[in-house]
């Protein structure tokens, strides 16, 4: 989990370049880490998620010299700039009829590389399923407690909720939900 000090923010908000590189270099890999969950398989290229984590990334920094919430809501502001973000991503992906191709594999090494990229996209593609079978926020509990390692109380600050136990009770409530999920799925695989 990142913390953004008070000294390094103040000099972001300034205008020091030296300060914005490294909150920005900071939030870039959790940044990355939200597109990618958020985004998952459906996206054509890997490089969506990347391009969709630097219009976030932008959307800060144009979005800093305004910003006077201190650094204990700073996190929430990045959420709420990286959420509307990807819904635009998502909407330009509807309007998007192109449909690129892979190039051509020639080595073995490719090949052996591909499988694993085949099978990294095949359990991104079961995961956003299971997401995307969870209520809203539900779904913003898991990606904020699991896949970007936020607090319990960082995740009740960031989507405004009551309090940190409320956060764990939804957490809760999320994992039940998706382990059910995974369980009539095993159930209904057919037989070999």
């Amino acid at each position: 989990m990142i913390v953004v000090e008070d000294e390094l923010l103040a000099s972001a908000m300034t205008g020091d370049r030296f300060a914005m590189q490294s909150l920005l270099g900071m939030l870039r890999p959790v940044v990355t880490r939200y597109c990618r969950s958020r985004l998952g398989a459906q996206f054509r290229r890997d490089s969506d998620a990347d391009d969709c984590a630097q219009e976030i990334l932008l959307g800060v920094l144009v979005a800093l010299p305004r910003y006077r919430y201190g650094t204990d809501k700073f996190l929430a502001f990045v959420y709420g700039i990286a959420a509307h973000k990807v819904v635009d991503a998502r909407r330009r992906y509807v309007r998007d009829v192109s449909s690129p191709v892979a190039e051509f594999l020639t080595t073995p090494a490719t090949l052996i590389e591909t499988d694993h990229y085949v099978e990294d996209f095949e359990r991104r593609q079961r995961l956003d399923g299971l997401l995307d079978r969870l209520p809203a926020r539900q779904r913003e509990i898991v990606i904020l407690r699991v896949v970007l390692g936020l607090s319990a109380q960082e995740t009740a600050d960031t989507l405004g909720m009551a309090s940190a136990g409320a956060v764990r009770v939804g957490q809760h409530r999320a994992l039940a939900t998706m382990r059910g999920l995974l369980a009539d799925a095993v159930d209904n695989e057919p037989s070999l």
